[in-house]
C-alpha cells in the first residue's frame, strides 16, 4: 500500500508536561484509523500535528508529494454571514453541484432539515457543526481529518456518516483519521485503532472491538497496568461479546481468544437480584403513564402514550430532535402535565435527572472537589447480595478516574469530562430510585465512559436514557423505545429497527399512489392484502393481551418474598418467555405492516 503521510520522532511539550516523546507513525492509502486514549492524553494535538495545524518541538511530518489534506477540527471558522448554501458548495452553479451524487448524498445525509438560504449566524452550534462537516465531505480530498465529527449527530446522521466514509475511503482509496469517543462509530469504520497513552502512540489492528480484545491481552501480560483499568475493559469485552453478537462477526476479532479471556467474567448485571432490590425500592408502581397526550395548540407532540415503568426497568429512548424526548422526559419527573391522558405516579418514586447543563454544580464553582464531598455521607451501598459494596464518595469519584491531587482542585477549573463525571456523583448520592440520563455522554473519553458504564451496572433503579450515543444506549440499557408519528413505540430490534422505521417515513412521501382506497405497494392486493391486514390486527391484539401479562407479572414481584431468589429467578424466566414471544410477534406485526404499506 502507497504511503501518504508520516511522523518522524515526533515531540511535543508544554511547560508542565510532555505529551509526546519520539513518536514515529505513518498513514498508508486504505487506512481508516481511529484514535483513542484519555482526555488530555493528546488525541487532538496528534491528529493536529499530523495534519500541519501545529509544529512539533521536535522531529518532523511528512506528506507525499500531491496528497491533498480535509481537516475537522473544533474550532468554528464559519463566517456569520454566508449562506448554508454558499459555506458548502461556494461559487459553484446549481447544475454543477446538484449533478455530483457526492455532493448529493452529503447535503441529503447532514442538512436535509435546513433552509438552503438560511443564514449562518442565525444557526445553532450543532448546526453549524453540521454545515462544517457537509463543506469538508464537499471537497476532494486524499486524507481526511475529523476531530469529534459525530458530535451534535443523531442516530440516523452518525449511520449515515459511517456509511459514506466507509463507501469513500475504501481500502485502496486515501486514508482517514478520526478522534472520537464513539465507540459504535469507531467499530464500524476503523481498520486501524491507535491509543494515545504515556507519551507514546500505541497501534491495534482493527476496529473498536478487536481493539479491547488486543489491549486485554497486552494488560493481562504487563503487571505495570492498573487493575482496574483492566478489570474495565474486560468487563467491556465481555459485553462486547455476550451482548452485541452482531459485532463478533468481523473477521479480525478472534472469537476463540476472547471466549477464553472473559471465561471468568460474571454477566454484567444481575439482572433478578436488581430488579427485586428496585422492587423493594420502589414498590410496584414507578410512574405510569396513561394514554397520554401534549399539544400546543394546534401542534401536537405526543399522542397515544401508554407507558407502564417497571421497577428496575432500564430503557433507552431514541427520536429526531424535536420528536418529543424532553416532552415525555417532563411527564415522567413531573414537570409538565399532559393535555390529555393522565400520569400515575408510586408514591416513594425520587426522580433525578442528569440534564446537559451542569446545574448540580452551580453553586460548588470556587469550591474544591474535596468540599463537594465532604458534605455527603460516608458511605453509600453500591450492587446486591453477596457483591454489595460499602464506598466512601471518595472511593466512588476514583472509580470515575479522579485521582487524589485533583480533589484540590476548584470545580471552575476540572475538565469537562471531569465536571461531567462529579455531576453524575452527585446525582447518584442523592438516593434516587429513578434516574434520567439525557445525553450523559459529552465530553467523556472511552475509557471514562467505561468507568461510567460499570458504576450503572451496580445501580439498582429505573434507569433511562436518551442519548445519541448508540454504544452506550445498547451497553447500559436493556431495551429501546422510540418516539415515531408522536407516538411511543417499543423497538424488540433495538437502534437498527429504528434506523429501518425512520427509513420507511422518509420514504413515505415517494411511494407510488395507492389504487382503490388501499394504501398498498405493488404485489398485496385484493384478497392476499385484505388477509394480511386481518392477521396484522389479530397480531396487534396477541401483543395487547401478552404486554398485560407482563404487566401483571411485574406488578406481582412486590409481593413476592424478596429473599427467595430462587422463586423470583423462576418469576424473572416466565416474565422474560413472556417478553421474548411478545418481541417475536411485534416482529411479524412489523413485517406485515411493512408488506400491506
Amino acid at each position: 500500500m502507497a504511503h501518504l503521510l508520516g511522523g518522524e520522532a515526533l515531540h511535543l511539550e508544554y511547560p508542565t508536561k510532555v505529551v509526546f516523546d519520539s513518536v514515529s507513525l505513518g498513514v498508508n492509502e486504505g487506512d481508516r484509523i481511529g484514535i483513542v486514549g484519555r482526555n488530555g492524553d493528546g488525541k487532538s494535538s496528534l491528529l493536529g500535528m499530523l495534519a500541519g495545524l501545529r509544529v512539533p518541538d521536535g522531529g518532523r511530518v511528512t506528506v507525499r508529494g500531491g496528497v491533498t489534506v480535509g481537516v475537522l477540527d473544533q474550532q468554528d471558522t464559519l463566517d456569520d454571514e454566508e449562506t448554508i448554501g454558499h459555506a458548502v458548495v461556494g461559487d459553484r452553479l446549481e447544475h454543477e453541484w446538484a449533478g455530483d451524487a457526492r455532493t448529493r448524498d452529503v447535503i441529503a445525509g447532514l442538512l436535509g432539515d435546513l433552509p438552503w438560504e438560511a443564514r449562518l449566524g442565525d444557526l445553532s452550534g450543532g448546526q453549524r457543526r453540521r454545515v462544517a462537516l457537509a463543506r469538508l465531505l464537499s471537497g476532494d480530498w486524499d486524507v481526511l481529518f475529523l476531530d469529534e465529527p459525530t458530535n451534535h449527530l443523531d442516530v440516523e446522521a452518525i449511520t449515515w456518516l459511517a456509511g459514506h466514509l466507509k463507501r469513500r475511503w475504501a481500502p485502496t482509496a486515501g486514508g482517514l483519521l478520526v478522534v472520537t469517543h464513539d465507540r459504535w462509530f469507531l467499530d464500524e469504520i476503523c481498520t486501524v485503532t491507535w491509543e494515545v497513552h504515556d507519551r507514546l502512540v500505541e497501534p491495534f489492528e482493527g476496529g473498536y472491538a478487536a481493539y479491547i480484545l488486543q489491549r486485554v491481552e497486552r494488560d493481562r501480560q504487563a503487571a505495570t497496568i492498573e487493575q482496574r483499568r483492566q478489570n474495565l475493559a474486560r468487563k467491556e469485552l465481555a459485553w462486547l461479546r455476550r451482548g452485541a453478537p452482531a459485532r463478533t462477526s468481523k473477521p479480525k476479532f478472534r472469537i476463540d481468544a476472547a471466549n477464553e479471556l472473559i471465561a471468568d467474567v460474571p454477566e454484567i448485571r444481575d439482572r433478578v437480584a436488581l430488579q427485586s432490590l428496585a422492587v423493594a425500592r420502589l414498590g410496584k408502581d414507578v410512574v405510569d403513564l396513561l394514554d397520554v397526550g401534549v399539544s400546543y395548540g394546534d401542534h401536537t407532540v405526543l399522542k397515544d402514550v401508554e407507558w407502564r415503568i417497571a421497577p428496575g426497568e432500564r430503557t433507552g429512548i431514541l427520536g429526531v430532535n424535536g420528536a418529543g424526548k424532553s416532552t415525555l422526559l417532563s411527564l415522567v419527573t413531573g414537570t409538565l402535565e399532559p393535555s390529555t391522558g393522565r400520569v400515575k405516579r408510586g408514591k416513594t418514586v425520587k426522580v433525578a435527572t442528569l440534564t446537559q447543563r451542569l446545574d448540580e454544580l452551580e453553586q460548588h464553582m470556587n469550591d474544591p472537589v474535596r468540599v463537594v464531598i465532604a458534605g455527603l455521607r460516608t458511605t453509600y451501598a453500591f450492587g446486591s447480595g453477596s457483591k454489595a459494596q460499602e464506598l466512601t464518595p471518595g472511593q466512588l469519584l476514583e472509580r470515575l478516574g479522579f485521582s487524589s491531587a485533583q480533589l484540590s482542585t476548584p470545580v471552575k477549573d476540572l475538565s469537562g469530562g471531569q465536571k461531567r463525571r462529579l455531576q453524575l456523583l452527585l446525582v447518584i448520592l442523592d438516593q434516587p430510585n429513578v434516574l434520567i440520563l439525557d445525553e450523559p455522554t459529552n465530553d467523556l473519553d472511552t475509557d471514562m465512559l467505561a468507568a461510567m458504564e460499570d458504576l450503572l451496572d451496580s445501580w439498582s433503579g429505573t434507569l433511562i436514557v436518551v442519548s445519541h450515543d448508540r454504544y452506550f444506549l445498547e451497553r447500559v440499557t436493556d431495551q429501546q423505545f422510540a418516539i415515531l408519528d408522536a407516538r411511543l413505540r417499543h423497538l424488540p430490534g433495538g437502534v437498527e429497527e429504528y434506523l429501518r422505521l425512520r427509513a420507511m417515513q422518509d420514504a413515505e412521501p415517494s411511494r407510488p399512489a395507492a389504487t382503490g382506497g388501499a394504501n398498498a405497494i405493488p404485489g398485496l392486493q385484493g384478497a392476499e392484502l385484505r388477509a394480511a391486514q386481518k392477521e396484522a390486527s389479530a397480531t396487534e391484539r396477541r401483543i395487547e393481551k401478552l404486554q398485560q401479562q407482563i404487566d401483571r407479572a411485574k406488578a406481582a414481584l412486590v409481593e413476592h418474598d424478596q429473599g427467595d431468589y430462587v422463586g423470583l429467578g423462576k418469576e424473572m424466566q416466565r416474565i422474560s418467555a413472556l417478553e421474548g414471544e411478545r418481541d417475536e410477534l411485534e416482529m411479524q406485526w412489523f413485517e406485515l405492516t411493512e408488506a400491506i404499506g
